[in-house]
């Protein structure tokens, strides 16, 4: 089986560099002091109260996987922003295209090394996500699903890193514009769709007249289909037990329309979020083609 020379060059590289260990020493550091913060607090709790709540060890899942959530979102862009603008500044990039390899085996070869140290921060941080297990409510398909969407993430955000990298020719810009557009993906959609219900709310006393006690969304809410954080919070509230998931959606944005889409809201997303990525990553291997506009 032939291996990808750029993701075997980029593997042997990112073993031997410092960085790495750093990365997953911080990565899990935070990860950990967060987890035994809230451990302590719940056992303080209980010391104080002779009452144990179960729904704190839940609770307590779903804030590590937050701050794992955050953490891939942040650092993700940090690691695939310079791929291609690197090389530029390297001068090496020229080097890459005159060999045998084409620009889609550079850009795959780019995602893969990336991946692979994304999914290796978050095998890394099993153990500290699988405290929850000494109490129970969570299983290993819960936490399967979880480090796949948190790949499905990383891979999405960093196809758009990777495709401004390509596009800008210094690192900095490219890491600036890929947290501007991901800030926007996350906050602006949901800034968007909150807006509008604020809006209709004000109309509550026209709905309460025909009889609906909601708002309803406007066609703006499947922009959250884009949204990472929105398909996460789904996905992690199902799993800590919420029968009604949708229903805190709309409580935020109003009441969703009822079609094929909303009734499978998280594999939709998925899809378009993986979709997506395969187009920057395709895009990112045409912007660095050397030549362009060539007829056969």
């Amino acid at each position: 089986m032939k291996i990808n020379p750029v993701f075997q060059k980029e593997s042997r590289v990112s073993a031997r560099s410092f960085r790495l260990a750093l990365m997953m020493l911080a990565f899990n550091g935070i990860l950990a002091i967060v987890a035994l913060f809230n451990m302590y607090s719940v056992m303080e709790q209980v010391r104080m109260t002779a009452e144990v709540r179960y729904s704190s060890f839940l609770e307590l899942y779903i804030f590590v996987a937050t701050i794992e959530f955050i953490l891939v979102i942040f650092i993700v862009p940090s690691i695939t922003a310079g791929c291609i603008s690197g090389e530029r500044e390297r001068q090496t990039l020229d080097l890459m295209l005159t060999t045998d390899m084409s620009t889609e085996q550079i850009v795959i070869g780019k995602i893969m090394a990336s991946l692979q140290t994304v999914i290796l921060l978050l095998i890394s941080s099993l153990p500290v996500l699988s405290l929850v297990f000494v109490y129970g409510g969570v299983n290993g398909t819960d936490l399967a699903m979880l480090v796949g969407y948190l790949t499905v993430t990383a891979l999405f955000v960093g196809s758009m890193g990777l495709f401004f990298s390509a596009v800008f020719g210094k690192t900095m810009v490219a890491s600036v514009v890929t947290y501007i557009v991901t800030l926007i993906l996350v906050a602006g959609t949901y800034a968007f769709n909150h807006f509008f219900y604020s809006i209709n709310s004000m109309n509550s006393s026209v709905y309460t007249a025909i009889g609906d006690d909601m708002p309803r969304a406007g066609a703006g809410c499947y922009l959250l289909l884009l949204n990472p954080a929105a398909t996460f919070y789904l996905i992690i509230n199902e799993q800590a037990g919420s029968n009604q998931v949708m229903r805190q959606f709309e409580q935020q944005f109003g009441r969703f329309p009822e079609n094929w889409v909303t009734a499978h809201w998280v594999g939709v997303s998925v899809f378009l979020q993986v979709a997506l990525a395969l187009f920057f990553l395709f895009a990112a291997a045409r912007a660095i083609e050397p030549v362009k506009g060539r007829r056969k």
